[in-house]
C-alpha cells in the first residue's frame, strides 16, 4: 500500500556533499535539473547516433554513387571505343571501295584511250577503202558514254549520256571524270565496260568485214577478167569466216592488230589487181559511139575486095574526142601511111594500141598517158572513106580482136 505523504511536509531535495580536507562543498540537486540533464544526455546520445548513422550512410551512398559513376564512365568509354572502331572500319572500307572504284575507272579510261587511238588509225583505212569502192554493211549504233570534261578536283568523271554514236565513223566511248564522293555504282561501271567492249568488238568486226569485202571484190574482178579473156593470174584459193573475238582485252588487242594486218594485205592485193586490170586496154576510146566495122575479114570499103581488118571502126564525127584505153607511153604520134594521123601507145603485158585517121593529135612521142586521157580528135585522114576512128590492139606486134578487152572493160566498169 502506497505510503501517503503527510500533510504540511515537503520532500527535501537531494544534497551532494563534497569534502576535501577542511573544505566542504555541497550541492543541492533539484528534480528538474536531473530531468534536464537526462533530457540533454538523451538528446546528445540520439544526436550522436544520428550523426554516426548519417556519416556511415553518407559514405556508403557516396561510394555507391562513385562506383555507379565509374561503371557508367567505363560503359561510355567502351561504347565510344566500339563506335570509334566501327568508324575506322567504315572509313577503311570506304577507302578500299574508293580505291577499287578508282582502279575500275582507270581501267576503263585506259580502254577508252586505246579505242581513241584506234579511231585515228582506222579513219585513213576507211578512206582508203572508200576510194577503192570497198564498203561493208553499216554497224549497228550503240549507246556509248559521252566524253565531257571533269570539274572540281579534276578526277575522272564518268558520263552516262543517252547519246547514240554511229560506229561507222569508229567513234569510241568515253570516260570522263568523277569526284571521289560521287563514285558511280558498279552497275554503271559494268554498263560502260560493256559499251566499250561492244565498240571494240564492232571495230574489229568492221575491219574484218572490210577485209572480206576487199577480198570478194578482188575475186570478182579476177573472175570477170578471166571470163572476158584477159590474161590475168587466178585468185588464190582462200578460206572464209568471221574473226574470233575473245573477251579478254589483251586478246582483243592482238585480234585487232591481226585484223589490221589482214585488212592492209587485202587492200594492197585489191589495188594491185585493179592496177593490173587497168594495165590492159579495156577502156572505150570513143565512149558512146557505135561500131561500124568489126575485126577480121571483110570487104574492103575502097576497092571492094575481101581483106583483113586488123581493128574495129567507130562511127565518130570529125572532132570527136579520142581517149587512151589504158595507161602507157606514146611511141608514135604523127602521119603513118594509110593510117593517116595515128597515135600508138605501148602498154604493159606486151600490148600496144593504135588510134588512126584522126584529124588532130594532142600527145607527143615519149609522153606518158593514163586511161581516159584525151589523145586526139576523130577525122578522115589517110586511107579512109569518111570520119571515123580506126582502133587496134596488138600483142607482140600482131593485131588481136579488141572486142574482148572492150567487153571486159564494160563488165569491170562497176569495180574500177
Amino acid at each position: 500500500m502506497k505510503k501517503v505523504q503527510e500533510f504540511g511536509k515537503r520532500k527535501e531535495p537531494h544534497t551532494v556533499i563534497i569534502a576535501q580536507g577542511q573544505n566542504i562543498r555541497h550541492f543541492t540537486i533539484r528534480p528538474w535539473v536531473v530531468g534536464l540533464a537526462a533530457t540533454l544526455f538523451m538528446a546528445m546520445a540520439v544526436g550522436y547516433l544520428l550523426s554516426t548513422s548519417y556519416l556511415i550512410l553518407r559514405d556508403d551512398l557516396l561510394n555507391t554513387a562513385v562506383a555507379r559513376q565509374a561503371k557508367l564512365q567505363h560503359a561510355y568509354e567502351d561504347r565510344i571505343a566500339s563506335l570509334r572502331g566501327q568508324v575506322d572500319r567504315i572509313t577503311s572500307h570506304r577507302l578500299l571501295d574508293q580505291q577499287f572504284m578508282e582502279g575500275k575507272i582507270a581501267e576503263l579510261a585506259s580502254r577508252q584511250n586505246v579505242l581513241a587511238s584506234r579511231s585515228g588509225m582506222i579513219e585513213p583505212l576507211l578512206e582508203r577503202a572508200k576510194e577503192l569502192g570497198v564498203s561493208a554493211s553499216p554497224a549497228s549504233t550503240l549507246p556509248v558514254p559521252k566524253l565531257r570534261p571533269g570539274t572540281k578536283n579534276k578526277q575522272a568523271r564518268l558520263g552516262f549520256g543517252t547519246s547514240v554514236t554511229n560506229i561507222d565513223t569508229i567513234t569510241t566511248g568515253s570516260i570522263a571524270a568523277q569526284d571521289a564522293d560521287e563514285l558511280p555504282s558498279l552497275t554503271k561501271l559494268a554498263d560502260v565496260k560493256s559499251d566499250l567492249h561492244d565498240i571494240e568488238r564492232t571495230q574489229i568486226e568492221q575491219i574484218a568485214a572490210l577485209s572480206e569485202a576487199a577480198a570478194e571484190q578482188r575475186e570478182k574482178i579476177v573472175n570477170t577478167a578471166r571470163q572476158a579473156g584477159l590474161p590475168i593470174r587466178a585468185l588464190e584459193t582462200t578460206g572464209t569466216g568471221g574473226p574470233f573475238i575473245p573477251s579478254n582485252a589483251k586478246d582483243l588487242d592482238a585480234v585487232f592488230d591481226s585484223e589490221i594486218v589482214s585488212f592492209n594485205k587485202a587492200i594492197q592485193e585489191l589495188e594491185e589487181t585493179k592496177e593490173t586490170v587497168r594495165s590492159f586496154p579495156i577502156a572505150n576510146p570513143a565512149p558512146g559511139k557505135s561500131i561500124s566495122s568489126k575485126f577480121g575479114h571483110r570487104k574492103d570499103p575502097i576497092i571492094g575486095r575481101s581483106a583483113f581488118h586488123g581493128g574495129i571502126d567507130f562511127r565518130a564525127p570529125t572532132g570527136t574526142r579520142i581517149n587512151a584505153t589504158a595507161d602507157g607511153k606514146v611511141v608514135k604520134a604523127g602521119r603513118n601511111g594509110g593510117y593517116g594521123n595515128m597515135v600508138e601507145i605501148k602498154h604493159a603485158n606486151g600490148l600496144t594500141t593504135r588510134y588512126a585517121h584522126m584529124s588532130r593529135i594532142f600527145v607527143k612521142v615519149g609522153q606518158r598517158v593514163v586511161a581516159g586521157q584525151k589523145i586526139g580528135a576523130a577525122g578522115s585522114t589517110g586511107r579512109s572513106t569518111g570520119p571515123h576512128l580506126h582502133y587496134e590492139v596488138r600483142s607482140g606486134g600482131k593485131p588481136i580482136n579488141p572486142i574482148g578487152y572492150l567487153n571486159a572493160g564494160t563488165r569491170l566498169s562497176d569495180y574500177l
